[in-house]
């Protein structure tokens, strides 16, 4: 009967007898929703919804009954059931129950599918770079994110500090609960106590309500505090207490309260010399460098630039629905000529400006920004080569270049170029660069 009505509704339910017959059929085929009686031969429904919820947590179980008791709902509501229903179910009810359990199978695949694109948007491997002095601050970074430890991120501004900290989020068993960044420099002194640890009711004029602070809503994930440099001393001292405790005051609260939170903090200021100075807590800074991790700025990885240049640039493409545009390989010696003070975010900045800017199919020299149209190396005011050449060319000819610069020594080579050995032996491959042949280029290229 059950089968009839939803077949009527557009389902396609599969009917078996016993639960074994319904592990076969699982083992097989994807189901989204199981309806079990609990009294079945052989295996009960509720040792069924117990396997079901270990090995397919995905798939709803509904548990149907004749004879409920408050014990066995329980039972079935702990063991993961979705519901628990009596029998007979009409048929109005059971539409109802469907409808809703299924809802929450898709729900439960799109935070999966969520949950997916986050990994793969802050993860490590999708962090751009092959520069031995970023490889070596995400390897270190990689070999403690699954631990608890608290990790200090200093770079300079622009540099990808959050970005870093959210892959570290991603790759650790918190990763299924919230991450959430607060900015210790743009948040008001009388105001980031509040902030970071919430009030009760009542504890100042204007508190209507209790709130909750950052630390409590990321219960159990990681707390990133940005710019603790500029964090004041009075608050520096509850962080230690944090920390190292794990219980966090409220304001106006006559008691503390115990929180599971990982710490990152993240810096562009020398922290060691403001020890120094007295503005920055030695206690606090020492708890912080269990595991400091140095970002490196963007004028020493500049073997980086082409290909986060191109990174940039497909990404605004895509954003500004700018498909057909194209950016020249000639123009690329314009972007690693320039120190970028600014770092990654500002190169990012800038790629999208001349995105936006460009009327044309082909980005010119002209939109370029004036900063990026000196070419120190022929002056000033040298005309940039009108005709285009492919990426892969421009890199290959990089890399012949620097090869005959340091009479083929490749360990030279690869740090001269910011890259890794092992990035170096790959593009050689990738260039069909054979050894020797550097000397056959000395004069073309040189």
């Amino acid at each position: 009967m059950m089968q009839a009505q939803l077949n009527k509704e557009g389902y396609q339910p599969t009917r078996v007898a016993d639960a074994q017959a319904a592990i076969q059929v699982l083992e097989k085929t994807d189901q989204h929703l199981i309806l079990t009686d609990l009294n079945l031969p052989g295996m009960s429904g509720l040792e069924l919804l117990k396997k079901v919820h270990t090995d397919y947590p995905a798939t709803a179980v509904v548990v149907m009954t004749a004879f409920g008791t408050v014990q066995s709902a329980v039972e079935a509501m702990k063991s993961g059931a979705y519901d628990y229903i009596l029998k007979p179910i009409l048929p109005f009810e059971l539409k109802a129950l469907v409808s809703r359990a299924l809802d929450h199978y898709r729900l439960i695949e799109e935070v999966q599918i969520l949950r997916k694109s986050l990994d793969q948007k802050y993860g490590f491997e999708h962090i751009i770079g092959s520069s031995q002095a970023l490889l070596d601050a995400l390897d270190r970074a990689m070999r403690v994110a699954a631990t608890d430890a608290t990790i200090l991120i200093q770079g300079e501004t622009g540099t990808g500090k959050e970005l870093i900290a959210k892959a570290i989020h991603q790759q650790s068993p918190r990763s299924a609960r919230p991450f959430a960044a607060i900015n210790c420099a743009a948040i008001p002194r009388e105001l980031l106590e509040s902030e970071l640890f919430g009030y009760l009711k009542g504890s100042f004029t204007g508190a209507l309500t209790h709130k909750r602070g950052k630390v409590e809503a990321v219960e159990g994930g990681t707390l990133l505090l940005d710019e603790i440099g500029e964090m004041p001393l009075e608050l520096q001292v509850r962080i230690l207490r944090l920390i190292q405790e794990k219980e966090i005051e409220k304001v106006g609260a006559t008691a503390p309260t115990k929180v599971d939170v990982r710490i990152l903090a993240a810096t562009h200021r020398n922290l060691a010399a403001m020890v120094q100075q007295g503005t920055f807590r030695e206690d606090l800074y020492y708890r912080l460098l269990v595991v400091p991790v140095e970002i490196p700025p963007l004028r020493d990885r500049v073997g980086d630039i082409p290909e986060l240049v191109e990174f940039f640039f497909s990404k605004c493409k895509l954003k500004y629905r700018r498909p057909d545009l194209t950016l020249p390989a000639s123009l690329l010696p314009c972007f690693t000529n320039y120190n970028w003070p600014g770092n990654v975010r500002q190169l990012e900045n800038v790629v999208e400006r001349i995105v936006l800017l460009t009327r044309t199919p082909e980005i010119t020299p002209d939109i370029l920004p004036e900063f990026l149209r000196v070419n120190p190396a022929a002056g000033p005011h040298a005309p940039l080569p009108e005709e285009g050449v492919s990426l892969q060319a421009v890199e290959r000819d990089l890399i012949l270049r620097t090869l005959a610069k340091f009479d083929g020594n490749q360990t030279q080579t690869a740090h001269y170029l910011g890259l890794s050995r092992r990035t170096l032996t790959y593009r050689l491959k990738k260039h069909k660069i054979e050894p020797g042949s550097f000397k056959e280029q000395r004069h073309a290229t040189g």
